[in-house]
């Protein structure tokens, strides 16, 4: 396993670079830490036409490190990779693994995000 405050800081530059919106990645940190992955990969699914784009490619980004770089789901929907039988949401300690780099990653973007702003000041 590689070092995980690595991985964070790659996934929440890269979430950063993907969206601007400070307002959207606070909203998703906030309904991860309070209700879980599952509430929070709803959250994105459920944003309205404002804020979709942005919700979409957090999704699409959560799925890259959940497959991809900590190899916990499968190539399913995501929504099921975590509610489904032997699911991310049954493995205690994966879930807690994930819920910790994601919430560490969407705090770095939202840093990201706050420097990029006052960089353009």
């Amino acid at each position: 396993m590689e070092n995980l405050d690595r991985l964070c800081a790659e996934y929440g530059y890269e979430f950063a670079e993907a969206i601007s919106d400070e307002t959207l990645f606070t909203k998703a940190l906030g309904v991860l830490q309070e209700q879980g992955i599952y509430s929070f990969v709803l959250f994105c699914k459920s944003r309205g036409s404002t804020e979709r784009p942005g919700s979409e490619k957090i999704e699409a980004t959560t799925k890259k490190i959940l497959k991809n770089k900590l190899e916990l789901i499968g190539n399913g929907d995501l929504l099921e990779e975590i509610r489904g039988e032997n699911g991310l949401a049954s493995r205690l300690d994966d879930l807690i693994l994930a819920m910790q780099v994601l919430e560490k990653s969407l705090i770095y973007a939202r840093y990201h995000v706050k420097a990029k702003a006052k960089c353009l000041e």
